[in-house]
């Protein structure tokens, strides 16, 4: 078992103490969180052994998670890869595209491996029809949410969008051409509402929408490629895949079959694949161990990470 500690105790801190502390891949050896008060009380709540120091706990472990500010991603990993130790680091995995270069310098120097906790790759809806998403040509995501303060340290791009500029990139075999985007502040002191359009060299365009403003809650992207269309509801995870084939001899009494003004005849076919429960976040932090344990790499890696943030603040710089 690989022994590891978790930087940060907020909310999601908490979530990933609880997962690690139940996984049979990790030996959870405690936690550091420089909010005395909260660290404490999470320590005498749950029995997880609260740390004095950054440090002290780095030097503790084989492995640290760091669920902290972002604005604090890049010096808590440095000095996690500088004692080589791996790193899990949530998204966005820093502050800046220099830190993240830079992190990813470092991990290469010294050998250790690295991830971002970039868990929609990990929503059962997605993993259901990842396969099956081949060459899409046009994409479409809206990612919308209730108003909650926490995050809003970062403009929505940096909060929420980057979940769904992973996926993108994830999909799309072509590098970014050219990007548009606005952006709308509303409540924060960053946009808490942005739309980007993501051009690709191969002819791929990406529609992105977030929002941390709105009434409900809405996670949903929608793939359309050659004779297929696909949509993944991460929020309700659930997934659809209407796929078109050539008419078959005998076509079912009931075959819905369109026509194109060539004459070209098309059957629909629906289908809803099964989608499995899981726990996406312990399912992130288990392939991480699994990739460590066998020297193979993650599946979100320093460079997607990277890859997700540059395109990010290529999006803030349109606003």
């Amino acid at each position: 078992m690989l022994k590891v500690g978790v930087l940060g105790a907020g909310h999601l801190g908490k979530i990933h103490l609880k997962l690690l502390n139940q996984s049979s891949k990790y030996d959870l050896v405690g936690f550091f969180d420089p909010f005395t008060e909260n660290a404490q009380k999470v320590a005498d709540e749950f029995g997880y052994k609260l740390f004095d120091s950054v440090s002290e706990l780095i030097n503790s472990v084989d492995v640290i998670d760091i669920v902290t500010p972002t604005l604090s991603h890049f010096d808590c990993a440095k000095e996690a890869i500088i004692e080589g130790k791996h790193v899990f680091i949530e998204k966005p995995i820093t502050n800046t595209l220099e830190e993240a270069e830079a992190l990813r310098t470092l991990a290469s120097q010294h050998h250790i491996k690295g991830q971002v906790g970039h868990v929609e790759r990990f929503n059962p809806a997605f993993t259901a029809v990842k396969d099956i998403i081949d060459n899409p040509m046009f994409i479409e995501c809206h990612r919308l949410a209730e108003f909650n303060p926490r995050g809003t340290d970062v403009p929505v791009v940096l909060d929420l969008m980057i979940h769904d500029i992973d996926i993108i990139l994830s999909v799309v075999k072509s590098k970014v051409k050219k990007v548009h985007a606005s952006g709308v502040t509303v409540i924060s002191e960053t946009p808490d509402i942005a739309n980007a359009r993501i051009e690709f060299e191969n002819g791929c365009v990406a529609n992105l929408t977030a929002s941390r403003i709105s009434l409900k809650n809405m996670r949903k992207t929608r793939f359309f490629q050659k004779d297929a269309y696909i949509s993944v509801d991460f929020f309700e995870k659930k997934s659809e895949v209407v796929k078109m084939k050539d008419v078959p001899e005998n076509p079912d009494e009931f075959a819905m079959i369109l026509q194109n003004a060539e004459g070209v005849k098309k059957q629909i076919y629906f289908d809803n694949p099964k989608v499995e429960p899981n726990n996406a976040i312990l399912d992130e932090l288990e392939t991480f161990a699994d990739a460590i344990n066998n020297d193979t790499r993650p599946v979100v890696t320093l460079k997607d990470g990277t890859k997700a943030l540059r395109v990010a603040h290529q999006i803030i710089d349109c606003f």
